[in-house]
C-alpha cells in the first residue's frame, strides 16, 4: 500500500484506488469507514477516457467516487512522456515515469483507479490520423478494449470530442473510446483477450463538455447537466476541495489549483448506447437489486450500515463478516464479487484497527542473496483477532497461531533468499528498448498491459481470523528510514545488481574526431563487492584503459572511473558504447537513472548500460556562453559536453556578473514563464546586446492560462502557439546566403535530418519589421510559418528568438542541431 490522503483515503484502503508515495496502509478514521460502508451498497462504475496525464476531470472523478460511491477509473492513453517538464530536466521516458506517479498521487486523492495503454506520447500531433498511424490503430484500440473488459464500466465518458481541430492525441482518444465502446462487446474483436476477460457492453457513452470552451451567455440546455459541487460531512471536504488537491499533483506541468467551493456543474453530450435526457445516470440502477440472486448481500450490507457506531467500529465486525459470507456465495463470474470482497476485507481490517507491515533491513537486495525482514501485526481494537499464518516470498506457508491482544504488537524476524533469476527492479514498460509508437512488452510483462506499474519486488501474505472467519492480506515489502526534517519515510524494496555502471549521458557527442573522457559511475548494491569494469566500443574506436579493477566497501558507495574514448579519424558513423561489470563469475550491465521529488516516491529506471556515440564535425566561434536557466532543459549540459565554456546565470549571479565577458548569452526554455523576476534584468541584457553582445532566447509560452507578462526582446514581438510537429518538415531558408547557415558551419540539408519529435514550438506569431525571419517551414497541408527563428540587430549586437526544439535535439544527439546552434551562438 502507498500513501492515502485525507478524505479519499478510503478508496485506496479498499484496494480500489491507485498508488502514490510508498507507505503502509493508513488507519481509516470513523468517517471514512462510514463512507466505505455506503460504497458497499453501490454496484456501478464509470470509466473516464482521455489522452494524457492532466486531461482527466478530477472534480467529476472525486464526485463519482465520494458522493455517489461509484467505482471510477481514468484511462490515460499515454503516460505524458512527450510533454515538457516544469520541475526538472527529465524528458521522454523519465518524464513519463514522473507523470505516471503524479497520476497515481492524484488518484490516491480523488479515489479513482488509474489505467494506461501501451501508447507513447510522441509529442504534439495535429491530427488523430497521425496519432493512430504512429501508435498502430488496432494495437492501441486493443488496449482500450482490454481496459473496458477488465473494468466493466456501466458508463464510459470521454474528455474530448472526435471533431477537430484539437491535439491529435485528444481527438484520437475520443475516437478510440467510441470504437472500443462497440468492440468491447463483440467476442469476434480481439478474441485473444477472452482467456483473461469476457466481452463487456457498457450502457452508454458520453462526452464531458469542456467548460472553458463555452462562450459567455451560451445556451447550455442542449447538454445533460450534473451538479458535482457537494460537500461530505463525514470527510469534512467538498468535492471541489478534493479535486483541487488531486489536480495539484500534476506538478511537472505546473497545474497547482485553488479549491472551488459551492455549486459546480458538469455538462455532457450523449453519444451512444442508451441516451439520457435529464440526468447522466437516468434509468440506471446501481444498487444490488440489479443483480438476481444478490438479495442476501443487499440485506447484509443494509444491516451493517444501519448498525454502524462511529465510536466503536469494531462492533461492526460480525456484521461485516456476514457481508463477506454473502459475497462469497455469489458465483465467481459475478462482476462485483471480487471488488466488493476486497472492499469488505479492507473495512474489516479497518474496523479491527489492524496494522500489518513488512520491512526489509536494507532498501535493496541482490539476486541469489538473503534479505532480512521484520514482520509486524498489530490489533488496535478490543476485537478478537488471531494471526493464523504467514507466507514469505518463495516459501511454504508457516503457522503462527497467535492471538493479537489489544494494542500489543507481535513481531517476527525472517530471512528469505532472492532467486538467482529474480528480475532487476525497473518500470515494466521501460524494460525493453523504447522505439516506435508503443512500448514493447515481452514475457510476463505482457500481462501487465494497461497497469500503472508492476507488482512489488517482494510481498508477504498474512492469514488471520476475525469473528471466526479467515482472511488473507498481502503486503509489499518496504524499506523505512527517518529523515531529520520530513520524519519517517518509506520506499519500495527493490532488486538490484551488485553494481550499476552508469554513463554520464545517454548520448555522447564526439566533435571533430576528438578523444573525450567518458566517466562511468559505479554504485554498489551490496557490501564488499570487487570486480572488473570493461568498456566496449564500436569497431575502429579506441578505449583506454580497456578494463579497470575496483572494490567497493559498502552498499551505496560510489566510484567514478574515467575511460578515454577516441572515434576513428574522419568517421561520422554512429554506434553504441556499452559497459560490463564482472562480479565473480557473472557479468552485469546495468545503469541506474533516478528521479527524486518530495511529492513522489524515489523512482529508479534500470536499463542496460549503453550510450549512443555520435562523431560529427563542429566548428565553434566563441566558446564562452552565459546560460540563463529555464525549467526542463539540458541544453547547457549538452553544450558543455562538446567543448563550450558554459556559465550558469541564475538571477542572483546574473545581477552581478560582468556580461561583456561572454561571447553569447543563451536563455533556457520558458525562462520568462518560470521566473518573472527576469524582467528586472531586461535593461542590463539589452545593454549587453547594444554594446556588441549576442543574446539568444529559446521558446517561451503565451496563452490565456499562462500569459507571457514580460519579454527581453528589444522590439515588439508576440509569441503564439504555432509549431511544426513533423520533425522531417523542410526548413527553407528565406534569404540566399543566409549568414546563420554559412558560418562557422556550412549547413546543408543533411543537417536537418534525424531530428526528433518536432521541428519547433511556440513560434513568434507577429513581430516588428526590424526582426528578420530565417526559415519557412510547415506541417503537411498548412501554410508556411516563419516565426521559428528571428534575428534583429540592436546597437552593435544581435538579438535572436528561436522556437526550434534544441532542448530535445541536443540531448538526443542530433549533429545538425549542434551545428545550427553553434552558428546561432557565434558572434
Amino acid at each position: 500500500m502507498r500513501n492515502l490522503l485525507l478524505g479519499m483515503m478510503l478508496a485506496m484502503s479498499l484496494g480500489i484506488g491507485s498508488t502514490a508515495v510508498a507507505r503502509p496502509a493508513r488507519q481509516l478514521h470513523a468517517g471514512e469507514v462510514a463512507a466505505g460502508l455506503k460504497r458497499l451498497g453501490v454496484t456501478g462504475s464509470v470509466l473516464y477516457v482521455a489522452a494524457h496525464p492532466d486531461d482527466e476531470n478530477t472534480r467529476l472523478l472525486a464526485w463519482l467516487v465520494g458522493e455517489r460511491g461509484l467505482r471510477a477509473g481514468y484511462l490515460s492513453v499515454t503516460r505524458g512522456d512527450g510533454g515538457q517538464n516544469l520541475i526538472g530536466t527529465e524528458q521522454d521516458a523519465l518524464l513519463g515515469l514522473i507523470r505516471t506517479h503524479e497520476l497515481l498521487a492524484a488518484r490516491s486523492v480523488d479515489g479513482a483507479e488509474q489505467f494506461f495503454t501501451r501508447a507513447r506520447d510522441f509529442g504534439y500531433s495535429k491530427s488523430a490520423e497521425e496519432a493512430l498511424r504512429i501508435w498502430g490503430h488496432e494495437a492501441v484500440l486493443a488496449d482500450v478494449v482490454l481496459a473496458i473488459r477488465r473494468f466493466q464500466p456501466d458508463v464510459i465518458i470521454t474528455r474530448f470530442s472526435t471533431a477537430p481541430p484539437n491535439h491529435g492525441h485528444h481527438t484520437a482518444s475520443a475516437l478510440l473510446a467510441a470504437e472500443a465502446f462497440i468492440a468491447a462487446a463483440d467476442p469476434k474483436r480481439f478474441p485473444e483477450q477472452l482467456s483473461e476477460v469476457t466481452p463487456w457492453k457498457a450502457d452508454r457513452l458520453l462526452q464531458n463538455a469542456s467548460s472553458w470552451s463555452f462562450k459567455p451567455g451560451e445556451d447550455l440546455s442542449r447538454y445533460v447537466k450534473l451538479e458535482v459541487g457537494g460537500y461530505d460531512a463525514l470527510l469534512g471536504r467538498s468535492w471541489g476541495e478534493v479535486a483541487a488537491e488531486s489536480r495539484s499533483q500534476h506538478k511537472s506541468q505546473g497545474f497547482g489549483q485553488a479549491p472551488e467551493r459551492g455549486p459546480s456543474a458538469e455538462y455532457f453530450t450523449p453519444l451512444a448506447g442508451t441516451l439520457p435526457k435529464r440526468d447522466v445516470f437516468e434509468g440506471l440502477d446501481f444498487s444490488w437489486k440489479r443483480w438476481k440472486g444478490s438479495e442476501a448481500v443487499a440485506r447484509a450490507v443494509a444491516a451493517v450500515t444501519k448498525a454502524y457506531d462511529a465510536r466503536a467500529p469494531h462492533h461492526s465486525l460480525p456484521a461485516l463478516v456476514r457481508v463477506h459470507e454473502a459475497l462469497s456465495a455469489l458465483p465467481d463470474t459475478h462482476p462485483w464479487k471480487a471488488p466488493k470482497l476486497r472492499e469488505t476485507e479492507a473495512l474489516i481490517a479497518a474496523c479491527a484497527g489492524l496494522f500489518l507491515e513488512v520491512r526489509a533491513a536494507a532498501p535493496t537486495g541482490i539476486p541469489g542473496l538473503p534479505v532480512a525482514l521484520d514482520v509486524v501485526a498489530l490489533n488496535r481494537s478490543p476485537a478478537a483477532v488471531e494471526w493464523v499464518g504467514l507466507t514469505l516470498p518463495g516459501e511454504k506457508p508457516e503457522a503462527v497461531g497467535k492471538v493479537l491482544g489489544a494494542n500489543v504488537p507481535l513481531k517476527l524476524s525472517r530471512t528469505v533468499t532472492l532467486p538467482t533469476t529474480a528480475p532487476i527492479s525497473t518500470p515494466y514498460w521501460l524494460r525493453e528498448p523504447v522505439t516506435g509508437g508503443l512500448y514493447t512488452l515481452k514475457g510476463e510483462d505482457r500481462a501487465l498491459t494497461g497497469q500503472p506499474e508492476g507488482a512489488p519486488a517482494l510481498s508477504v501474505a498474512f492469514e488471520y481470523t476475525v469473528a471466526g472467519r479467515r482472511f488473507r492480506a498481502v503486503r509489499p515489502v518496504l524499506y523505512a528510514w527517518t529523515d531529520p526534517v520530513r520524519g519517517e519515510l518509506y520506499r519500495d524494496f527493490e532488486v538490484v545488481p551488485p553494481v550499476t555502471a552508469t554513463l554520464a549521458q545517454d548520448v555522447l557527442m564526439f566533435p571533430n574526431g576528438e578523444s573525450r573522457a567518458v566517466p562511468v559511475v559505479l554504485a554498489a548494491g551490496m557490501d564488499q563487492v570487487p570486480g572488473t569494469v570493461r568498456m566496449m566500443a564500436p569497431p575502429g574506436w579506441r578505449v583506454e584503459p580497456a578494463s579497470v579493477e575496483f572494490k567497493l566497501a559498502a552498499r551505496g558507495d560510489e566510484r567514478t572511473l574515467i575511460f578515454q574514448v577516441t572515434p576513428p579519424r574522419g568517421s561520422t558513423q554512429e554506434g553504441v558504447l556499452s559497459v560490463d561489470v564482472d562480479v565473480g563469475d557473472r557479468a552485469w550491465s546495468w545503469r541506474a537513472r533516478s528521479v527524486s521529488y518530495p511529492h513522489l516516491p524515489p523512482l529508479t529506471v534500470r536499463q542496460p548500460s549503453t550510450a549512443k556515440v555520435v562523431p560529427f564535425s563542429l566548428a565553434m566561434k566563441g566558446k564562452r556562453i552565459g546560460y540563463i536557466p529555464g525549467p526542463g532543459d539540458r541544453v547547457a549540459e549538452s553544450l558543455s559536453a562538446v567543448g563550450y565554456d558554459v556559465t550558469l546565470l541564475p538571477g542572483e549571479r546574473l545581477a552581478r556578473e560582468p556580461l561583456e565577458r561572454f561571447d553569447a548569452i543563451l536563455v533556457g526554455v520558458r525562462a520568462f514563464n518560470a521566473d518573472t523576476h527576469l524582467t528586472v534584468h531586461r535593461e542590463r541584457l539589452l545593454q549587453y546586446v547594444e554594446g556588441g553582445g549576442r543574446l539568444v532566447v529559446q521558446y517561451n509560452t503565451n496563452s490565456r492560462v499562462g500569459p507571457l507578462t514580460s519579454f527581453v526582446g528589444p522590439y515588439p514581438m508576440e509569441i503564439g502557439r504555432d509549431r511544426v510537429t513533423d520533425e522531417t518538415a523542410a526548413m527553407t531558408p528565406l534569404r540566399a546566403n543566409e549568414p546563420l547557415l554559412r558560418a562557422p558551419n556550412a549547413l546543408t540539408a543533411a543537417d536537418f535530418e534525424g531530428w526528433v519529435q518536432e521541428r519547433g514550438l511556440y513560434f513568434a506569431s507577429s513581430w516588428d519589421a526590424r526582426y528578420q525571419p530565417v526559415f519557412a517551414m510547415h506541417d503537411a497541408g498548412e501554410a508556411p510559418l516563419q516565426g521559428a527563428l528571428l534575428v534583429a540587430r540592436h546597437g552593435k549586437g544581435t538579438f535572436i528568438y528561436t522556437g526550434l526544439a534544441f532542448f530535445r535535439q541536443l540531448p538526443a544527439g542530433v549533429p545538425g542541431a549542434y551545428r545550427l546552434l553553434a552558428n546561432i551562438l557565434s558572434p
